[in-house]
């Protein structure tokens, strides 16, 4: 790993792109090197001056979400649309929801749905789940239940669990495809697992209530005090009101469970 950094140091300081949006991921996940952002910005910062569109979009990103540097979205919009005028579909995507969120320009959904479509086309699953959501939704295009679990189910397959989340709503509640109580619950779970606070909230409801599995207040209670660790107010919200129905001793059990799930996977908290 050491001669991988040294060797990727050297091909940086003569100015290859690639290397240097390299230099920026290693630097951004800590691969080989000690984590360092302002590092990271730097290195993508010089890959995209030289055209290089993961950087770009990467540098947008930092922009847009106001890390290392101060948020601005003019900015982050410019490098999303060079990268997706590159074909790059993690920028497609990007340029997607700054059109969806009106950010940096007037909120269009048609022209975010343009650039979710042109992402999707490549098997970006970000951009699945964000164009399954359109469907949902009707947003820039007619709603259609049908075509949203479609995209639903592509991402999820993908493992995206904003994708997989939003496919066990749709089982859920029926819409679009047959309900379907344990397949909501298999979908949830598979996200819960990757600390998405959402599926671990809805996965809380599903014991809660009994449906898809045996109701159980002890794992409920578990599964949103794990989703209100990662910052899901409904979650919190929802202890507090079962933890009205539940005896002393069953919330210490809960907790425990709590406890002994995060010591099992310690992923199913979000890195801070």
């Amino acid at each position: 790993m050491k001669q991988r950094v040294l060797l990727l140091i050297a091909v940086t300081m003569v100015g290859c792109a690639t290397a240097q949006r390299y230099a920026g991921s290693m630097y951004a996940y800590g691969v080989g090197v000690k984590k360092n952002p302002q590092k990271a910005f730097k290195w993508y910062h010089k890959a995209a001056d030289k055209g290089e569109p993961t950087a770009q979009s990467n540098l947008g990103t930092y922009y847009a979400y106001g890390l290392v540097v101060d948020q601005d979205y003019k900015k982050a919009l410019k490098w999303f649309q060079k990268a997706a005028d590159q074909g790059n579909a993690g920028g497609q995507n990007n340029l997607g929801w700054m059109y969806e969120q009106g950010q940096g320009m007037k909120q269009d959904y048609k022209e975010a749905v343009k650039w979710y479509k042109k992402a999707s086309d490549q098997g970006n699953a970000r951009a699945e789940a964000n164009l399954g959501r359109m469907y949902e939704f009707g947003q820039g295009v007619e709603q259609d239940y049908k075509k949203a679990v479609g995209w639903y189910q592509k991402a999820a397959n993908q493992g995206n669990a904003g994708g997989q989340n939003n496919l066990g709503i749709m089982y859920k509640n029926g819409k679009g495809i047959e309900r379907d109580y344990k397949e909501a619950v298999k979908w949830f779970q598979k996200a819960a697992n990757k600390a998405d606070p959402n599926s671990q909230s809805n996965l809380g409801a599903m014991y809660a209530n009994g449906q898809g599995v045996e109701k159980n207040y002890v794992t409920a209670y578990a599964w949103w005090n794990i989703a209100a660790s990662n910052g899901s107010d409904n979650a919190e919200k929802n202890k507090s009101i079962l933890a009205k129905d539940m005896a002393p001793e069953q919330i210490t059990k809960a907790q425990e469970l709590s406890k002994v799930m995060l010591k099992k996977s310690p992923n199913l908290i979000q890195e801070k």
